[in-house]
C-alpha cells in the first residue's frame, strides 16, 4: 500500500490573527488620537478679573466694619430726639367775610430743644401746618439751622389765612368757640433730622403733633398745651 499524502497545512487563522491585531491596534491609535485631540487647553485668569475680586472683598469688610462701630456709637452714646415744643402763642384774628371763608391772623413761638449732651443736629425740610377741626387753614415752611448740644432755639411762626374754605360745619363750629371764649387749634410739624458724628451720619424723619387750646380774639391767650413727637 502507499502511505497517504500529509494532511494540507490551513493558514487561515493566522492571517485572521493578523488581521484583527491590526484593527485592534488601528482602534487604539485612533481613540488615543481623539482623547488628545478633546483634551481642553488650561486658561489663564484674567488678572483684571483677580483685582475687581480682591477690590468687592475689601469693599464689603469696609461696610462691614463701618456698620459695626456705627452700631457701637450708638448704643455707647444713646441719641435722644429733638423736642419740639410750643410755648405761647397768640390769636390776632379770626374773621368770616361769608358763612364759609375764614380769615384768621395766628402768631405761633415755637421750641426746638436738643438734649443730647454731645452730639450736635440740623434740622432740614421744616413744615409747621395750623389745623381747625383737622382742617388746615395755614401752613408755614421754616429755614433749616444746626441745634447744638443741650440747647434750645425759640422762633416765631406767623400764619396768615386769608378767604380759606370752610365746611359749614366746621365753620360753625369755629364760631361757636369764639362765642365761648375757648378756640382749640392743632398744630402738625414734620422736619428732617440729620446728626454728624465725625465720619459717620444719619438722618431721619420727625413728626410732631401739637392741640393747643386759647382764649378768643383780640386778646387771646394760650391756657393749654400738649405736644407728642415721634419718628
Amino acid at each position: 500500500m502507499l502511505p497517504l499524502p500529509p494532511p494540507p497545512t490551513s493558514k487561515q487563522p493566522s492571517t485572521q490573527l493578523s488581521s484583527d491585531s491590526e484593527a485592534h491596534s488601528f482602534v487604539t491609535n485612533k481613540s488615543s488620537r481623539t482623547l488628545t485631540l478633546r483634551q481642553p487647553t488650561p486658561e489663564k485668569t484674567n488678572p483684571i478679573i483677580w483685582c475687581a475680586a480682591v477690590l468687592c472683598f475689601i469693599f464689603s469688610l469696609l461696610l462691614i466694619f463701618s456698620g459695626v462701630v456705627t452700631l457701637i456709637f450708638y448704643l455707647a452714646i444713646k441719641p435722644k430726639n429733638p423736642i419740639f415744643d410750643i410755648p405761647n402763642a397768640t390769636l390776632n384774628m379770626v374773621h368770616f367775610d361769608s358763612t364759609q371763608y375764614f380769615n384768621g391772623d395766628f402768631t405761633l413761638l415755637t421750641n426746638f430743644s436738643n438734649p443730647n449732651r454731645r452730639i450736635d443736629m440740623k434740622l432740614e425740610s421744616l413744615d409747621i401746618v395750623l389745623l381747625f377741626s383737622e382742617r388746615i387753614i395755614s401752613s408755614q415752611a421754616m429755614k433749616p439751622f444746626t441745634q447744638k448740644a443741650r440747647k434750645s432755639r425759640l422762633q416765631t411762626v406767623n400764619f396768615i389765612s386769608s378767604l380759606v374754605f370752610l365746611p359749614q360745619d366746621v365753620s360753625v363750629k369755629l364760631q361757636r368757640q369764639v362765642q365761648s371764649n375757648k378756640v382749640v387749634y392743632n398744630v402738625r410739624g414734620t422736619f428732617k433730622v440729620r446728626v454728624n458724628l465725625g465720619l459717620i451720619h444719619w438722618s431721619y424723619w420727625l413728626h410732631s403733633r401739637c392741640q393747643i387750646e386759647m382764649t378768643a380774639p383780640p386778646t387771646a391767650v394760650l391756657i393749654s398745651r400738649q405736644c407728642i413727637t415721634k419718628r
